[in-house]
C-alpha cells in the first residue's frame, strides 16, 4: 500500500467564470503504519512545510491527512493502529505544520473517502485492478512470508486499493498529483477513472437537463489529474541504511534499516554506526557503484541547517578525504541535531491531548465540508435519490 501520496488541488471554476484564476488546494498524507521515518519526513513532510510557508503559495488551502484507511489493506493491531494515528499526527504538528495555516485531519474521519471509493469500486472492472505492479509484488511478499490470520491470501483491499486512492485524489478536485515512479501507474488509473465516470453520467441533454432542474452545475464532476514532479534540492529520495539501492521502508521487519523521526541519540548513533557501507577509500556522490555513499551523503546534505548549512560541494570538500570511520559520527550528529528539536515538539504535543484533538476536530470539519460538496455531485450524477 502507498504510505503516502500527495495532491495539488483546484476547487472547480463556476460556469459563468470560468478563466477566473482559482486557489489551489493542497492534500497530501501518509499511512500511520509503523512509525515516521527519516525517508517520510525529509521526502513528504518537510516539503509539506516548505509549501505551506511559501510566499508564493500564500492564500492557497493545504489539508494533510493521516491515511489510516489504506493502512488497514493489511492486518493492524487495533490499540497500535490509534496510537500510531495521533503519533503520526503529532509529528506533523512538531516537524512545522501550522494548523492556522493548513489542516490537518485523519483520513477515516471524513467519510466521504470511504463512500466515493465504493462508487468508483462499483464501476471499476477487476482486470484494470489486477495489472497493477505493486499489488502483483505484495501480494507475492504476502505469499512467500504466509499469514496465520490470512490463510486465504490477499485481503480485497490490498486488490482495491488504488481505487480508494483515486478517490481521495478526486474527492478534493485534484488538477496535479506529486507522484513517484511506483506511483504513476495508479495515477493513471485515477485518470481513467475520471474519464469512464464523466463519459458514463456526466454527458448528453439529459444529464444537463437533470442538473438544471435540480440547480446543479453542469460540467462533469470529476478532472484528470496530471502527474508533477517535485524537485527540490536537498531532497533526494532516502534509501536503506541495509541496502542503498531499495528505499527506505516502514515495512522493513530490519529496524535498523531506517531512522525513525523518535528514535533517541544512541538509536541512531548506533544505526549509522551499523549502516552498511563499502570498501572504496574516500566518500564520493552519484557513482553507480556506490549507492550507499549517495544515500549517506545525501542524507547529510538533507539535515543541514537552513542557515548557515553546507551545501554540496562544502560537504564533497570535507568528506573527500574521510573513512567511514570519520564519516559517520559526523554524519550521526547532523541526524541528531536536526530531528531533537522536532523531538521536543512533539512530546510537548502528546502532552496536551486536547490541543491534538481539537487540531483533528478542525481539520476533519474543514476537509469534510469539502469532501461532502464533491461527493454529493457524485451521488446525484449516478441517479441517488436527493433529500430535499
Amino acid at each position: 500500500t502507498s504510505t503516502e501520496e500527495t495532491v495539488e488541488a483546484q476547487p472547480q471554476p463556476v460556469e459563468e467564470n470560468k478563466k477566473t484564476p482559482q486557489k489551489k488546494r493542497i492534500l497530501s498524507g501518509v499511512q500511520p503504519t509503523g512509525t515516521i521515518h527519516l525517508g517520510n519526513y525529509l521526502g513528504a513532510i518537510r516539503q509539506w512545510v516548505d509549501l505551506q510557508n511559501s510566499e508564493e503559495e500564500a492564500g492557497n488551502e493545504s489539508l494533510f491527512c493521516v491515511v489510516d484507511l489504506h493502512a488497514i489493506t493489511q492486518p493492524q493491531d487495533p490499540e497500535e493502529l490509534g496510537e500510531s494515528t495521533l503519533m503520526s499526527a503529532a509529528i506533523y504538528l512538531a516537524a512545522g505544520i501550522d494548523p492556522q495555516k493548513s489542516k490537518v485531519f485523519v483520513q477515516s474521519h471524513v467519510p466521504a473517502h470511504s463512500e466515493l471509493g465504493w462508487l468508483l469500486n462499483c464501476i471499476t472492472p477487476m482486470n484494470w485492478l489486477e495489472r497493477m505492479i505493486q499489488y502483483k509484488d505484495k501480494a507475492k511478499k504476502i505469499a512467500e512470508k504466509g499469514s496465520s490470520d490470512n490463510s486465504s491470501g490477499v485481503g480485497v483491499g490490498l486488490f482495491g486499493y488504488p481505487v480508494l486512492m483515486a478517490a481521495d485524489i478526486m474527492l478534493y478536485g485534484a488538477t496535479h498529483v506529486p507522484v513517484g515512479e511506483d506511483q504513476r501507474q495508479h495515477l493513471e488509473l485515477c485518470r481513467d477513472l475520471v474519464r469512464r465516470f464523466n463519459d458514463n453520467y456526466c454527458k448528453g441533454n439529459k444529464y444537463k437537463k437533470r442538473c438544471k432542474k435540480a440547480g446543479m452545475p453542469t460540467y462533469p464532476v470529476f478532472r484528470e489529474p496530471e502527474a508533477m514532479i517535485q524537485k527540490v534540492e536537498g531532497t533526494a529520495r532516502v534509501m536503506s541504511l541495509s541496502d542503498g539501492t531499495n528505499k527506505m521502508s516502514k515495512s522493513d521487519e530490519n529496524d535498523a534499516s531506517r531512522i525513525n523521526v523518535l528514535d533517541d541519540a544512541k538509536t541512531i548513533r548506533d544505526k549509522i554506526k551499523r549502516a552498511k557501507t563499502d570498501a572504496f577509500v574516500g566518500l564520493e556522490w552519484d557513482n553507480p557503484e556506490r549507492p550507499e555513499a549517495t544515500n549517506l551523503l545525501n542524507i547529510y546534505l538533507a539535515v543541514q541547517p537552513k542557515e548557515g548549512g553546507l551545501t554540496k560541494d562544502d560537504i564533497l570538500e570535507q568528506v573527500k578525504d574521510m573513512s567511514w570511520g570519520e564519516f559517520k559520527p559526523v554524519l550521526a550528529e547532523a541526524i541528531v541535531a536536526h530531528l531533537q528539536p522536532i523531538q521536543q515538539k512533539y512530546h510537548e504535543i502528546r502532552g496536551d491531548e486536547e490541543y491534538l484533538n481539537s487540531v483533528l476536530k478542525d481539520g476533519a470539519d474543514a476537509a469534510n465540508a469539502i469532501a461532502q460538496e464533491k461527493l454529493r455531485a457524485a451521488r446525484f450524477a449516478m441517479g441517488f435519490a436527493q433529500l430535499s
